[in-house]
């Protein structure tokens, strides 16, 4: 018997599926770059993930709709920002459509230019590698050239649509 050449067509709704989702718990991230004017651009995404120690490869997606896109899609460099427990009004505040979200943040230029949060748990200063279109997201694979961590620094924790800003037992 031949396998099936595509999948089924979903059992289930849109929020069914996000409320799914939402039962995997995530750290948070604010991935942070230049556009091509040299503006800052920065969102909040959960959607990251490690790809590989060798070379070092990690992956975030976002919507192909995003505002931000062109500026990701067509830059050489981002920074993942892995969020602190103690950063989630940044986390609000880069998920929201506020004009300039960086007013009053403390951030560094990176290596390439993309900020770098002061006080992240940790920090991924990446080559825009490659980038593959799938449903309604693009996912970026970065090539890390650059990372740092906070010893000792609790993650800010996104779950059923909440942050949670220390560990569960």
């Amino acid at each position: 018997m031949n396998p099936p050449l595509r999948a089924r067509a979903p059992s289930f709704s849109a929020p069914d599926f996000r409320a799914a989702l939402g039962m995997f718990a995530t750290g948070v991230t604010i991935v942070t770059a230049r556009d091509a004017t040299g503006q800052r651009v920065g969102l909040t995404a959960n959607s990251f993930n490690s790809v590989s120690l060798s070379p070092p490869l990690v992956l975030w997606s976002l919507a192909r709709s995003a505002g931000s896109m062109p500026a990701f899609e067509h830059g050489s460099h981002y920074a993942i920002n892995i969020l602190a427990a103690e950063q989630h009004v940044l986390a609000e505040r880069f998920a929201s459509k506020a004009a300039d979200r960086f007013a009053g943040v403390e951030f560094r230029e990176g290596a390439s230019g993309a900020p770098v949060l002061e006080g992240a748990a940790a920090v991924f200063e990446c080559f825009n590698r490659s980038q593959y279109e799938e449903g309604d997201h693009v996912i970026f694979v970065g090539e890390v050239e650059r990372c740092e961590h906070r010893a000792g620094a609790q993650p800010l924790i996104f779950h059923g649509g909440r942050y949670f800003m220390e560990l569960p037992l």
